[in-house]
């Protein structure tokens, strides 16, 4: 699948959210590519890796979060939700649509280090009341690799320990679970 023309379909115009948006994905898929040349061991399909890496966030578009140049209405921790939708619905654009849906729960299953229906209820997320965790390893792979760059930093690379600190805040089940993918990756 040819992930620039879903960047393009979404956002046509060379504006500061597409560019903050292509970096920070560029940034994330360069790491998911750079540990799957350092550990071959890990059978992952390469191309499908790097595309939905560059995809993972497209749902930022409409978010409101003027920090990070997002306009839109709806709250940002719904953004991986609205991307797998938009995703989804370049079904109707002749994509075909087994492919999309590959991509777009990629897009609903990196947030934290996975989100439970448990957690969606505890917290009273606005998120369908449903598991958003990662399943397959590229799907980890990409949610590891996004918690080192932060859209609002995006020169900064955190560390392992500055990533599982920014990570306590959510509950220490989700720094458990990047401290063993840090093991596993690094």
């Amino acid at each position: 699948m040819n992930y620039q023309l879903c960047i393009d379909h979404f956002y046509p115009d060379d504006t500061p959210l597409r560019r903050l948006l292509l970096k920070h994905s560029r940034q994330v898929a360069d790491r998911c590519l750079a540990i799957v040349r350092k550990h071959p061991e890990l059978a992952v399909d390469v191309q499908f890796l790097e595309e939905a890496a560059m995809l993972h966030d497209i749902g930022i578009c409409r978010c409101h979060a003027p920090s990070i140049l997002c306009e839109g209405t709806e709250p940002y921790i719904r953004h991986g939700v609205i991307g797998g939708e938009m995703l989804r619905s370049l079904s109707a654009q002749g994509f075909q649509a087994s492919a999309l849906e590959k991509y777009a729960r990629v897009c609903e299953r990196h947030t934290g280090t996975g989100l439970t229906r448990e957690q969606i209820e505890r917290q009273g997320l606005p998120l369908p009341l449903q598991d958003f965790i990662p399943e397959t390893l590229e799907e980890e792979l990409i949610c590891y690799a996004d918690k080192f760059y932060s859209k609002s930093s995006p020169d900064q690379v955190r560390t392992v320990l500055e990533t599982a600190e920014s990570l306590e805040r959510f509950g220490h089940e989700g720094v458990i679970k990047f401290l063993s993918w840090a093991e596993r990756f690094e």
